[in-house]
């Protein structure tokens, strides 16, 4: 990592049930190790339940729910992967607003894996290059992506990444790109 620093940001997690545990847990650490505050923004309180690629995992206390969520207060989103987790998140018209906002106002957001599920259905793919698990390629350039296999990809203040191998890549250019 650089040297960098994220104090006084607050970055927001948004992850439903079957968030892959660690690209929900290591961009996490990675933003908190560079000084900002985080929380967890889900589709409903209490928790959510973290997945092993198909094995449940961890739970997770959720911060705020989605509907009540104020983009305002956050710097930068980091969503995260896994299969079930973006599908849920792309079914949710609370958290494609939530997502899309982001966008309006400007703020960069991190995605990883299957994470681009949610920006499809957000329409914010369109025109720029992005990056995603494989199996998300089609859906990708369907919806007017520019689709890379690339270890991390930086177009708009949208950081995208592949998989968990690059999680180390991934955790450094989002520290890079939220610290702008």
């Amino acid at each position: 990592m650089s040297g960098r620093t994220l104090k006084g940001r607050r970055i927001a997690f948004l992850a439903a049930d079957g968030v892959e545990e660690v690209e929900y847990v290591q961009p996490r650490e990675a933003v908190e190790k560079a000084g900002a505050r985080t929380e967890l923004v889900s589709l409903r309180g209490g928790e959510i339940r973290s997945f092993n690629h198909l094995d449940p995992s961890t739970s997770y206390h959720v911060d705020v729910p989605v509907a009540q969520a104020d983009v305002g207060a956050y710097d930068a989103l980091v969503l995260p992967g896994g299969v079930a987790n973006p599908d849920f998140l792309r079914s949710d018209p609370e958290a494609v607003r939530f997502v899309r906002s982001f966008r309006e106002q400007g703020k960069p957001i991190g995605v990883i894996c299957h994470g681009p599920w949610t920006l499809v259905e957000a329409d914010l793919v369109r025109g720029r290059r992005i990056t995603s698990w494989p199996s998300l390629r089609t859906d990708l350039v369907n919806a007017g992506a520019a689709w890379v296999d690339e270890e991390c990809v930086v177009d708009g203040g949208i950081v995208s990444s592949r998989k968990p191998d690059d999680l180390p890549a991934f955790c450094a250019t989002i520290v890079e790109e939220f610290a702008r």
